[in-house]
């Protein structure tokens, strides 16, 4: 048989197929965003300025930036350290009520021991200011030597009246150890230059 050779659909219409395919294609190239025009670069949010690299895809598209991350803000580590503790000189004061200085200088007698293992202090105060503030704060209660070290106290405090009125208190402080005196003395070296005063030995 002899073959019959048919013509292709598209060759008879060569004229109408280039008038379609223009068309088409113009239609497609306007809903893709593959060929979308490129819009204003964008950064990545964090970004502060930093060096960045821009990378460029193969599509007629948006154009990527790449850029380092800014690093996250952190608080400095809490330090664990102890506040320094303040020592606050204290300015040295007689007591024979608590929370109220003798405003009066005593006169001071001290004796010692040949070995040196004791010693007596005693305190002679001439009209001392207690007997105007014993009306309102009581009797007296002891006797309190007070520094920053701490708090000497003795009980054996005695009045001395005359015309029957009070007019002398004397204070009698026993030291029994040789760290008592040292004690005793660094008490009354703070006091003394606390309020003017000086050894003198008879």
């Amino acid at each position: 048989h002899t073959p019959i050779l048919l013509p292709h659909p598209t060759a008879q219409l060569p004229e109408q197929a280039n008038c379609i395919m223009p068309a088409v294609m113009k239609a497609l190239a306007a809903a893709s965003p593959v060929s979308a025009p490129p819009s204003p670069r964008r950064r990545v949010a964090g970004s502060s300025g930093a060096p960045c690299q821009s990378l460029q895809s193969s599509f007629r598209g948006i154009p990527l930036r790449c850029c380092p991350r800014k690093p996250a803000h952190r608080s400095p580590p809490l330090r664990s350290s102890r506040a320094a503790a303040q020592v606050v000189a204290m300015k040295p004061a007689i007591q024979f009520i608590q929370g109220t200085d003798e405003q009066t200088i005593p006169d001071v007698r001290l004796t010692k021991s040949r070995d040196g293992t004791n010693g007596v202090a005693i305190f002679e105060f001439d009209q001392p200011s207690v007997f105007d503030s014993s009306a309102e704060l009581g009797d007296i209660t002891g006797f309190y030597m007070i520094d920053e070290e701490g708090v000497l106290q003795t009980v054996d405090v005695s009045a001395k009246f005359v015309n029957g009125k009070p007019a002398r208190v004397e204070a009698k402080y026993v030291m029994r150890t040789a760290g008592d005196w040292d004690r005793f003395m660094r008490f009354m070296e703070r006091y003394s230059q606390a309020n003017g005063l000086q050894f003198v030995k008879n």
